[in-house]
């Protein structure tokens, strides 16, 4: 088994070595005993997690939840996997309703804008501005 120093191990994962201090307070990885008069050494295990981190970032997990997943890491518990992965399924359907309703919105408006040429208030800062309180 090679091992590799803290800078190595930020290399081979393609981070900086700021992130890789940054999971080991989030506990996300361990940070290795120092031996006396030496430095600490990571071996290839600690670059799969990392990267199984970054790849479960790109697909939107939070830290949180990669933090649950790395704890089912068994393979024993997949169900328990399944469930948080259809949760976060969930929230990403209800963010992409989310965003089409502020895509519809937004058309909208600039549709508006696009009508409106040559008046002076713009229909699209009018629609964002609060109403005028009542006196």
């Amino acid at each position: 088994m090679q091992t590799t120093t803290i800078s190595g191990l930020a290399q081979a994962a393609g981070v900086n070595v700021e992130t890789i201090r940054f999971y080991q307070r989030r506990g996300l990885l361990i940070e290795p005993a120092k031996p006396l008069g030496g430095i600490r050494r990571y071996d290839e295990a600690e670059v799969a997690r990392v990267l199984f981190i970054k790849a479960a970032q790109r697909i939107g997990f939070t830290l949180d939840e990669i933090a649950q997943l790395l704890q089912l890491d068994d393979g024993t518990r997949c169900s328990e996997a399944r469930a948080i992965a259809e949760h976060k399924l969930a929230d990403v359907r209800q963010r992409l309703q989310d965003l089409q309703r502020i895509e519809t919105a937004l058309a909208k408006l600039v549709d508006c804008c696009a009508a409106s040429r040559g008046k002076v208030s713009c229909p699209l800062i009018a629609a964002l501005q609060p109403a005028s309180p009542a006196v």
